[in-house]
């Protein structure tokens, strides 16, 4: 790719990055896409596809499989902190440091690519998903009636990975990302004067034993599960009143969807039962549901292959990964690759609010998804 291409990616990942906008609400991030977009030569596209996502479809001459590659419009509520950087956000609370930014340039440049050099058999598209930082996204993408039209044979995506040599790929077949979901347990008493504790009836105890033995649940699975307490509230700020109410959230996690699954039935009947013990109210509420991401083998080979053939080096890891990936959903759907392109040992973690995509990989991601359309449909 020429270096007034690339200048310009780094030109639109710097113009993203300072204007995020949070999942769900990526109406002006789709806008700035989609006016880049019309300036290439397209066969169909797709707006407003689950709300504000994008998609571009590049057809060859001859029929063949159907591939999607995939990136995330979203940013995040996180504010950012980084004085070295010229660039950074202009939105209060809203930042792009989990790097979809970078992973916006990288399938802006492919569609450059594609406008010039359509696949010699079947289609190309190129999805631009909204909020995979709630678990949402990929959901409303796939319910959208308009997403049949273009249903893939193959569906590819890859992260950054901060921690990991630049340009380093990443890959794994099987479960390559966890599977999590958060939940929310309210529980209901009533208020009394501080004076009268009797006359009510508090959560506190009911709340304490059950942060408690939320963290224990993953001791009772014999596969990979986690559960991470990350609220608890009880009561108000009144020193007159005992406490009526109690919320605690935790995100529950595991490499499969089974494995959450049993944690959240596990939770559940936690929270029944210390509940029922005290005499309160309960509801439970599950949100952010993050199905695992498992690699399909051909996709994986395929991955390992383009990988090989532009002399990128290679990391199989060994474990899945902890974090969750919307793009998990597509795994029950088509033949899915998730990889991870490395993007520096000493890059700050994702979502730290010190992170920047780095973009010296922008021609390297390009470069992968290049291969892996060339392996696919030529």
């Amino acid at each position: 790719m020429n270096t007034p291409t690339i200048q310009s990616l780094i030109q639109l990942r710097r113009y993203l990055h300072q204007y995020p906008e949070i999942s769900g609400n990526e109406s002006k991030t789709a806008q700035k896409i989609h006016e880049l977009f019309q300036e290439l030569e397209i066969d169909r596209y797709y707006t407003a596809l689950g709300k504000t996502g994008l998609a571009y479809v590049f057809e060859g001459p001859q029929l063949g499989p159907t591939s999607l590659f995939r990136c995330e419009l979203d940013g995040l509520p996180i504010q950012e902190n980084n004085p070295n950087i010229s660039h950074s956000s202009k939105i209060s609370g809203t930042s792009h440091v989990c790097g979809h930014d970078g992973h916006m340039a990288i399938i802006t440049g492919l569609g450059m690519h594609l406008s010039a050099n359509k696949p010699s058999k079947g289609r190309v598209v190129l999805l631009f998903q909204p909020a995979e930082e709630t678990g949402e996204g990929a959901e409303a993408v796939i319910a959208d009636p308009r997403f049949a039209e273009v249903y893939p044979d193959y569906a590819f995506a890859l992260h950054n990975l901060p921690g990991y040599e630049l340009h380093q790929i990443v890959l794994k077949e099987g479960a390559f990302a966890a599977a999590s979901v958060g939940i929310s347990i309210h529980l209901k008493g009533w208020n009394s004067h501080s004076a009268h504790p009797e006359a009510g009836k508090s959560p506190a105890k009911a709340m304490a034993e059950l942060v408690l033995g939320l963290e224990k649940l993953p001791a009772s699975i014999e596969d990979f599960s986690l559960v991470t307490v990350i609220h608890a509230k009880l009561g108000e700020v009144a020193f007159g009143t005992t406490p009526g109410e109690a919320v605690v959230m935790a995100t529950l996690r595991g490499f499969t969807n089974e494995v959450r699954d049993l944690l959240v039935e596990q939770a559940r009947r936690l929270a029944e039962e210390l509940a029922a013990q005290s005499g309160l109210g309960l509801e439970i509420t599950l949100t952010e549901s993050f199905a695992a991401t498992h690699n399909d083998p051909e996709a994986t080979a395929i991955g390992i292959k383009a990988a090989h053939e532009l002399a990128l080096d290679i990391l199989e890891a060994k474990q899945p990964f902890r974090w969750s990936e919307d793009f998990g959903l597509f795994s029950s759907h088509t033949k899915t690759l998730l990889f991870g392109l490395g993007s520096g040992l000493q890059q700050p973690q994702l979502h730290e609010p010190t992170f920047d995509f780095p973009d010296e990989i922008i021609e390297t991601g390009i470069s992968m998804f290049k291969k892996i359309i060339d392996l696919i449909h030529e």
